[in-house]
């Protein structure tokens, strides 16, 4: 029997590909599936920049491709969907020297994406939730894809339990190997005193949901909002970033979302709120995601860190961490060695 620690996007996923390899799972989970930063509204699976290209984006871009297929035998095992799509992405064009400087994204798209995957300006963008642009001009992408975060989840859990898998809320989990610890900002701070070092911290965020039925969209991307239709006929706003904060419940920084989402895209600005949410999303120090053996813990290991990134990278990091577990597979990128 192996354990995991945690109902969030890292310990179902990780849950998930254990379970349809056949190994005995039972997930342990603290409060309820999605308590912590898993369980907010955005969704976006957005690919890093492509100029500049490093380790980090291609292993982001590796798992971003191998998202319709998993979330796809997701959905089919568990019956449920997870309001997966691949809808593109719109950003407003600033103005002109923004527009002539998109020209090397553009081009680094066509190196490092797949064919028809790629980025290119449009005067004329297609859908009915299209952000206001100074110039006219809106940058679009055919590689961002939206999923509905709590749907997700309560799929994957579904699929879980339809392979034979436990899954038990409110009960933390036992000391005992192996175990896959994916406790979130929980599980950060634990890392920080057992191993008296700075593994990572919570960052807060805070998200809306909207009523306003856009689901053919691609979303919007502008002035660090996201905003994303979903299947379900609601649109996602989010997330504030603060790493200063007296509390992670929601508070006036939600209120200026709306604002900004509104002020942004006129169609939304009668949609009213369905959910407010507000969480602490655990980032490591080295800013990307960890996945490693837990120090001096035979059979212990780490899946953390997620972020701004985690229901992206985590197609890849559930096939590498039954990998480890099953096949004891070690060679794993540097990328994701404890910081």
């Amino acid at each position: 029997m192996i354990h995991v620690a945690g109902a969030g996007i890292f310990g179902l996923a990780s849950a998930w590909a254990l379970a349809r390899r056949g190994a005995r799972v039972r997930v342990f989970e603290a409060a309820w599936i999605g308590a912590g930063s898993s369980g907010g509204h955005v969704g976006a699976l957005a690919p890093h920049a492509p100029e500049n290209w490093n380790p980090k984006k291609a292993l982001q871009l590796q798992s971003l491709l191998a998202a319709p297929d998993f979330w796809a035998e997701v959905e089919d095992v568990s019956g449920l969907p997870t309001g997966y799509g691949r809808m593109g992405r719109l950003q407003p064009v600033a103005d002109q020297a923004t527009a002539e400087r998109l020209a090397d994204r553009i081009a680094a798209a066509a190196r490092n994406w797949p064919e028809g995957l790629g980025m290119s300006l449009t005067d004329r963008p297609d859908g009915p939730l299209v952000p206001d642009s100074p110039t006219g001009l809106w940058l679009q992408d055919r590689m961002t894809a939206r999923l509905n975060p709590r749907a997700a989840l309560a799929a994957l859990a579904a699929a879980i339990r339809a392979r034979g898998g436990e899954i038990i809320e409110g009960r933390p989990a036992p000391d005992t190997a192996p175990t896959l610890w994916a406790t979130g900002t929980p599980g950060l701070f634990d890392l920080n005193l057992a191993l008296d070092r700075r593994i990572g911290q919570g960052v807060k965020g805070q998200s809306l949901l909207l009523a306003h039925a856009a689901p053919d969209a691609p979303q919007v991307f502008a002035d660090g909002l996201h905003i994303v239709p979903h299947a379900d006929g609601t649109t996602a706003v989010g997330s504030t970033s603060e790493n200063s904060y007296d509390h992670d419940r929601p508070d006036h920084q939600a209120d200026d979302l709306l604002v900004r989402a509104r002020a942004l895209c006129p169609a939304l600005r009668d949609a009213p709120v369905l959910d407010i949410w507000a969480g602490l999303r655990p980032r490591a120090r080295s800013r990307a995601p960890v996945l490693a053996p837990w120090p001096n813990r035979p059979g212990h290991l780490i899946a953390n860190g997620g972020f701004k990134i985690g229901f992206g990278i985590a197609p890849l990091i559930a096939d590498l961490a039954a990998q480890m577990l099953l096949d004891d597979r070690r060679d794993l990128p540097d990328l994701f060695a404890l910081p």
